[in-house]
């Protein structure tokens, strides 16, 4: 064999080496993904068993903040950039942009069956097959047991009122010099099921969006004394403008608040970042004439319209969605689950934290009394309109630029222009 046929030979051997690598991954789908816990960790572990199950396709996991979700995504799927999948949470908002798998999905049965009510929070108006649900969440508070019982101060009991609450946990605050006796999420969703609570409908008879009523007014005047008075801190939410969201969890974690309004989904990271430091116990949504709700609510994976590759985006989230996956998923990552076998059946949380089990103990038992009205809101496609309008108006008022009247009158004005945008387009 001469040199010259050796190299020829050599070159070829790679060139089919190179090509038969290429082959094994010649469909690469790009997952924009946020993270509350560890739930970045524990999709990355499923997508490598899937990508050594299925080697002809790569799957590349985006980690980006939760703003970047509710901000930057609408923008990019708007401009036809957007990725394959995506962790989404306007779910009805964004649902333009969703992929319909159901061509592809073999078993369509299966999904109907344990995803039913929660595939029309996707297409509200039709019955595709978008996504599923990563989470099933459900709004409520946390509060810092610890220092009440350092305060010598009771926690409120079933039944307990908002009232009831700010009245203890200034108690607390001042009994133990900590900073911020109340802390909320500055979001528009956040305040909507203290404000179905309160009394708020939501919708006319009609069923068209009535944002502004004597219930929201209730919830609203509240928050705006709260902040007034010290219950909460301006320097939080008047830390930003607009629709922009705000945790407060934190603060929280370095117990620099008593009670925070958050929801289901801080219990693996609460569990992660203040482990035992203290016990952050989850209690009930706290009550009001109409109601004692928070909002259900979640986070979906959901396959892009604008994908080039959608027979394997269907393919993967298929795969992802199998019980066996799911109730790995949901049982590393402390969710409650999205899917109606398992949480029929039960899921084996991984923790030992007694906090931990407790808060979702406390989350799951609150679906049941969830307001018709909070169920209604949530599957609206136009919600997002009506949570941006309500927080961004009322932050408004708390930091001085408007009067509450002034704030409702243009939460009203903000939802009928945007609406009206929306039907233009």
């Amino acid at each position: 064999m001469t040199g010259t046929f050796k190299r020829l030979v050599g070159t070829s051997a790679l060139a089919l080496a190179f090509s038969a690598g290429s082959a094994l991954a010649q469909t690469e789908l790009r997952m924009t993904w946020y993270n509350d816990g560890i739930e970045g960790e524990v999709m990355q572990g499923l997508l490598d068993r899937f990508e050594e199950a299925n080697p002809d396709i790569s799957v590349v996991l985006d980690v980006v903040p939760y703003k970047a979700i509710i901000e930057s995504l609408p923008v990019q799927l708007a401009a036809g950039e957007g990725p394959d999948l995506a962790r989404v949470t306007d779910l009805g908002g964004l649902s333009q942009y969703y992929l319909d798998m159901t061509p592809f999905i073999s078993d369509t049965e299966y999904w109907q069956t344990s995803f039913g009510p929660f595939l029309k929070w996707l297409d509200p108006d039709g019955d595709a097959i978008n996504g599923f649900m990563t989470q099933l969440t459900v709004t409520g508070p946390y509060v810092n047991k610890t220092l009440f019982e350092q305060a010598g101060v009771e926690m409120p009991g079933d039944g307990a009122t908002w009232d009831d609450y700010a009245t203890a946990v200034n108690e607390v605050a001042e009994k133990l010099e900590i900073p911020i006796p109340m802390a909320w999420d500055r979001s528009g969703h956040r305040v909507s099921g203290p404000a179905i609570a309160m009394g708020a409908k939501m919708f006319d008879a009609e069923g068209n969006p009535a944002l502004v009523d004597d219930g929201l007014k209730a919830m609203a005047q509240r928050l705006y004394d709260w902040h007034q008075d010290g219950t909460m801190s301006k320097e939080l939410w008047g830390s930003v403008s607009g629709s922009t969201y705000l945790g407060a969890n934190e603060d929280f974690a370095n117990a620099q608040v008593v009670m925070y309004m958050s929801g289901s989904w801080q219990i693996p990271q609460f569990a992660e970042t203040i482990g035992d430091a203290f016990d952050w116990w989850a209690v009930p949504a706290p009550c009001g004439p109409a109601a004692c709700t928070g909002m259900p609510g979640g986070a979906a994976l959901v396959g892009l319209a604008g994908t080039e590759h959608p027979e394997e985006v269907a393919k993967l989230m298929d795969w992802l969605a199998q019980e066996e996956q799911l109730a790995e998923f949901y049982g590393k990552t402390l969710f409650i689950p999205g899917h109606l076998g398992l949480a029929e059946g039960g899921v084996s949380f991984d923790t030992q934290d007694p906090r931990a089990q407790h808060a979702l103990e406390t989350f799951a038992g609150a679906v049941p009394a969830i307001s018709p009205v909070a169920f209604d809101l949530q599957g609206y496609t136009n919600n997002r309109v009506m949570f941006n309008a309500l927080i961004s108006r009322l932050n408004e008022a708390i930091v001085g630029e408007l009067t509450l009247d002034e704030a409702y009158e243009r939460m009203t004005d903000d939802v009928t222009k945007e609406l009206a945008e929306k039907e233009r387009q």
